[in-house]
């Protein structure tokens, strides 16, 4: 929950960065002190600035850090996939789930155009795994209130691949903020991208990060989770934790494995252990330097 007293950093660019404060924003730049140890100011950084304004002092301790896109203490991060062009991988927006989990994210799957497709096959692969969805209807406004509330008192950010309607959907929500739309390029089957740095707004009462870096859906760019840690980024798995035979088990191949019966049992979403598995796979295979 982001506190409405705290001064923070809403853009940085160029070596400047752009602070909300109660008097209005202000341009200021950071101490050499940061550089020093290797710390960036982010977008969504809570400050501490000089008396006269012309220096971010401190940078307050953050409840999390992406470096690409750069910005710091996101609260929610609104999940946008299209029930049709482009049609959804699930692998994909698993590997999303996973990284917001894993970096104390809430995660919310944000169904568009299912006014043409049904969102029905989505709906499905979420049924019983924890992860909200919301089914956009832009005629009927359907969906819009949810997001809003989810918005409110909290500091969040979309991804989305292309094409999605991500823009379409923050001029729903916000249209004062006129946000460009690209078309959809038939030839690609994606938009084109139309922002080009993190900059935070501040709408229907919370905290909006414009992230450029979400755009193209690689979750590998948000952050490496550890094959061990995997487990802990699927909600649905937590009830089964510790009935396994053996301890340790890594939910794949393993006699007496709890998850593997609730699969089988229909518990847990196939399309969802599918992703486990070949995210389990990945991280195995990578090197130790790339961890």
């Amino acid at each position: 929950m982001m506190s409405e007293s705290m001064d923070y950093i809403t853009k940085g660019i160029g070596g400047f960065y752009y602070v909300r404060t109660a008097q209005g924003i202000v341009e200021c730049k950071a101490r050499g002190i940061f550089r020093k140890r290797g710390i960036v100011p982010v977008a969504g950084d809570n400050v501490v600035l000089s008396a006269d304004k012309m220096t971010i002092d401190e940078i307050l301790p953050r409840k999390n850090v992406f470096i690409r896109p750069p910005v710091a203490n996101l609260d929610v991060l609104f999940i946008v996939a299209s029930t049709t062009q482009p049609v959804p991988s699930t692998l994909i927006l698993d590997e999303l789930i996973a990284a917001a989990v894993y970096k104390d994210v809430q995660p919310v799957l944000v169904v568009t155009k299912a006014d043409l497709v049904a969102a029905d096959r989505l709906a499905q692969a979420y049924e019983g795994s924890g992860i909200p969805l919301v089914a956009l209807h832009y005629e009927t406004g359907e969906g819009l209130d949810t997001i809003r509330h989810y918005i409110e008192g909290h500091l969040c950010a979309f991804c989305g691949n292309s094409g999605v309607g991500k823009s379409t959907l923050l001029n729903a929500l916000a249209p004062e903020l006129r946000r460009e739309t690209g078309q959809i390029s038939q030839k690609l089957g994606r938009g084109r991208h139309t922002t080009r740095e993190v900059e935070i707004f501040e709408v229907c009462g919370g905290r909006l990060a414009d992230t450029p870096g979400f755009a193209s859906l690689e979750a590998q760019k948000l952050c490496r989770i550890p094959k061990e840690e995997l487990q802990h980024t699927f909600p649905e798995f937590e009830p089964y934790f510790g009935q396994c035979r053996f301890t340790g088990c890594s939910h794949r191949s393993e006699t007496g494995c709890a998850i593997r019966n609730a699969v089988d049992e229909g518990k847990i979403s196939k399309t969802r252990y599918a992703s486990y598995l070949a995210m389990y796979e990945e991280a195995s295979a990578r090197k130790e330097w790339e961890r």
